[in-house]
């Protein structure tokens, strides 16, 4: 991995020094000495898909930053049914701060590798910083923003729609290095096509179906049933109804 290189970065722990949360993320409003002290209680690790990060009513002591991969998040009913509620990719904060339990689950979509800190350490510097807690508060507002849209989407979007939106949500989040202005995008699909159906309120038919449209209509090339290429992501988002 090549490390970014800034004028502070000298004073910036090795470990932070390539990660997109401080670029891009929370960890952004943190200066040299903060980060320091912020890398002596965090720890890096792998999650692999399926497993469970938070779950819903489970009592928070730690939160995250998502470096790689995609996180799907979830509500479960009391009788068990559950709906998909969001994805989060990095460099994404996974936690809420300031709540005793999580109002969510939150599972590993594909491998993940977080950066997770003590929810104390995060909560102090909050209140240290007046920085991290507006730059906390944007994200929040950013994620309200995008949850609006979402409901756009699944109350007035056709299928077709759907689909080319849920496409090109992940072009466009699904790793961070690459360039935001790319014309195109190559990448798996993190979810399979049961999750993607309950994400959009759509049957695992339809799903296929759409998908097929779009690979046909040269929109989309699909390899191995996952792999996902797209040539063009404006005529992607022109499907897409945006």
């Amino acid at each position: 991995m090549t490390v970014r290189q800034d004028l502070h970065s000298a004073d910036i722990p090795v470990l932070c020094q390539s990660c997109e949360a401080r670029h891009r993320g929370v960890c952004g409003a943190l200066d040299p000495d903060q980060l320091v002290g912020l890398a002596k209680t965090s720890s890096r690790h792998k999650i692999e898909p399926g497993i469970e990060l938070i779950g819903d009513a489970e009592t928070v002591d730690s939160f995250s930053n998502v470096l790689s991969g995609v996180v799907k998040l979830t509500k479960s009913l009391s009788d068990g049914r559950q709906q998909i509620v969001g994805l989060q990719f990095a460099p994404d904060f996974l936690g809420r701060p300031f709540k005793v339990e999580s109002a969510i689950n939150a599972e590993a979509a594909t491998a993940v590798f977080l950066c997770s800190f003590p929810k104390a350490a995060i909560e102090r510097m909050m209140k240290e910083s007046p920085e991290l807690e507006h730059r906390m508060l944007k994200q929040t507002l950013n994620e309200l923003d995008q949850a609006r849209e979402w409901m756009v989407t699944l109350g007035r979007k056709t299928a077709s729609e759907k689909v080319a939106s849920f496409l090109l949500m992940i072009a466009r989040n699904i790793d961070p290095t690459v360039d935001p202005t790319a014309k195109s995008a190559t990448f798996d699909l993190p979810m399979t096509r049961s999750d993607i159906a309950d994400f959009l309120g759509l049957t695992i038919e339809t799903v296929s179906r759409q998908l097929t449209r779009l690979r046909t209509d040269g929109v989309i090339r699909i390899e191995n049933n996952r792999h996902v290429t797209v040539d063009s992501l404006s005529r992607l988002e022109r499907r897409s109804g945006a």
